[in-house]
């Protein structure tokens, strides 16, 4: 390749190595493009960071060249982060009717919907972002309006795939544009940037339409209250849900927010024509069990959803028993097996009987399968590969089928600078990656304090002691211990504590000198006391915290 051309460059910043906050960068020469700007959830390996987002420092510190953002669809691994990321990046966004009024909902939300240039592309259509010549590609997926993404520059093409599908019967929008790839395979692809979530799994990820044959096949012969949980995103599978419905004679309610949002955003965009509005879950109880259908949000047992809730029988408006069905119209993402086994196993304690992807084929998946990859790269016979949306093990199979298709896989990890070109591929830099933690609304890093501290005290719990020092540094009482998450106040063991405590000080002579110091020499004090306690509390580590009053 000519070494005059700019340099092309591609980053990932999220969504390599692990799948779900996905935040990937594009430069030639000076100027920059994101791709994408998605949301994580930490589950069972992350308890104490429910909603976690890719750190975008590095990104942020070359906000001046940054040329705009551009989001492959509406998935919250693929949009959700824009809303609480957008005031550090401050560039243009260019995303799909129906990403964008997904987006906008979000915007709104945080109150910026006002402030965030939102640049609507129709499905298929071409636009530039600074020195980048866009063409948005339409693919099946799981959710209207998924687009792949080609991008040209004077140093070559790349295709960023986004998350996809070969679905011969997609329900809704059009067949993935295989002639249009075609197109780029006849022009030349330096580098093809793909999705692996489903690179292990051998033929081909099924079609969309045989679910809705399916799940018609069950709402029709069901008994009682009939539930269907799904992702609220994917509104081929919604419509066929209230489709099955309808023909049985049942209306549809919907209960939690994601589902609510999603219903408006596609109606906004002229989907769901011909169902009419679902009915709000306070209107269940007014409808005979065998008239009634709930679409309700929790198929991957989030605590606070509304199928959770039910579960447990705490909604306010919902409930099942005896003879009731739920369906389980999605698949269990790798890290929430546990919290949906939990929701599930509640569920049947009350009688439910279930139906899931494993008993019925009530789900399809929304990415490539091993065939449905050998037939991209045929299309599009990149030089390079670089196989992105997916943990280790997928990305290595991802990277051998890639090989065996004649293009040369290179494997990167998150943070990992790749020029593709002047010259042969080659890892040049690393960027600094980390992570950010949703808490309320603020953003803090998932390394730093505030979740370490979390995290001590969510397996260590936390010893918190109330020390009153006289003028002359004598300690004036007995320190007042509490020490939730570690002992049973009831058994008096924060009463040995505080004795034992009360003792290490008195050792240690007047307490006299700056706060700080005489601070940490309490904590000092205080784990020591710990530690010569009896039983497994003291070998926790609890997070210890001491509060110093002078009297």
């Amino acid at each position: 390749m000519d070494a005059s051309l700019p340099e092309l460059a591609f980053l990932p910043l999220g969504g390599t190595g692990e799948i779900g906050m996905n935040l990937n960068v594009y430069m030639a020469g000076p100027s920059v493009l994101a791709v994408d700007c998605g949301i994580g959830f930490g589950g069972a390996e992350r308890p104490e960071a429910e909603v976690m987002l890719p750190d975008p420092a590095w990104l942020e510190q070359r906000r001046a060249g940054l040329t705009g953002l551009v989001i492959t669809h509406a998935h919250e691994d693929h949009l959700g982060a824009v809303a609480h990321l957008w005031p550090r990046l401050r560039c243009p966004v260019f995303a799909t009717p129906f990403a964008a009024a997904v987006l906008r909902r979000k915007l709104a939300e945080a109150g910026l919907v006002n402030d965030v240039p939102v640049s609507v592309i129709a499905p298929g259509g071409t636009f530039a972002s600074g020195p980048f010549s866009l063409r948005f590609l339409n693919v099946t997926h799981s959710i209207p309006e998924a687009q792949a993404l080609a991008i040209r520059t004077p140093a070559g093409l790349v295709i960023h795939t986004g998350d996809w599908k070969l679905d011969p019967s997609p329900l809704l929008g059009p067949l993935t544009d295989e002639a249009g790839f075609a197109d780029l395979g006849r022009e030349g692809v330096l580098a093809l940037i793909c999705d692996s979530t489903n690179a292990m799994v051998e033929g081909h990820s099924g079609s969309e339409s045989s679910v809705r044959d399916e799940l018609a096949a069950i709402i029709a012969r069901t008994q009682g209250r009939i539930v269907v949980t799904c992702f609220a995103s994917n509104v081929a599978r919604v419509e066929s849900i209230a489709s099955a419905a309808r023909k049985a004679g049942r209306s549809v309610v919907i209960a939690g927010r994601s589902l609510r949002n999603l219903e408006a955003a596609a109606r906004d965009c002229g989907y769901l024509r011909g169902i009419p509005p679902f009915l709000p879950e306070e209107a269940a109880d007014d409808i005979p069990d065998e008239n009634v259908l709930l679409l309700v949000t929790g198929s991957q047992g989030e605590p606070r959803s509304a199928l959770a809730r039910i579960a447990e029988d705490r909604h306010r408006n919902l409930a099942l028993g005896e003879g009731d069905t739920v369906v389980f119209s999605s698949r269990v993402i790798p890290g929430n097996e546990r919290a949906v086994g939990a929701v599930r196993d509640a569920l049947v304690r009350r009688g439910v009987r279930l139906v899931t992807d494993e008993d019925a084929p009530v789900h399809v998946s929304g990415h490539p399968a091993r065939e449905e990859l050998r037939a991209l790269y045929r299309l599009t016979r990149p030089r390079y590969a670089v196989p992105v949306h997916g943990e280790a093990r997928h990305l290595a199979a991802h990277a051998a089928l890639a090989r065996e298709e004649g293009a040369i896989p290179i494997l990167l990890d998150d943070g990992d600078i790749l020029r593709l070109a002047p010259g042969d591929p080659e890892v040049v830099d690393v960027a600094p990656v980390g992570r950010l933690v949703l808490d309320g609304t603020r953003l803090v890093p998932l390394e730093g304090a505030v979740m370490g501290a979390r995290r001590r005290m969510l397996y260590g719990g936390i010893v918190i002691a109330s020390l009153a020092v006289d003028a002359k540094g004598k300690l004036r009482g007995l320190p007042v211990v509490s020490a939730p998450g570690v002992f049973d106040p009831e058994t008096g063991e924060t009463t040995r504590l505080a004795e034992r405590l009360a003792d290490e000080l008195s050792e240690l002579g007047p307490m006299v000198g700056d706060e700080e110091s005489l601070t940490e020499a309490a904590r000092a004090a205080l784990r020591r006391s710990l530690a010569r306690g009896e039983g497994r509390a003291a070998a926790r580590r609890p997070q210890v915290e001491v509060h110093l009053v002078r009297l």
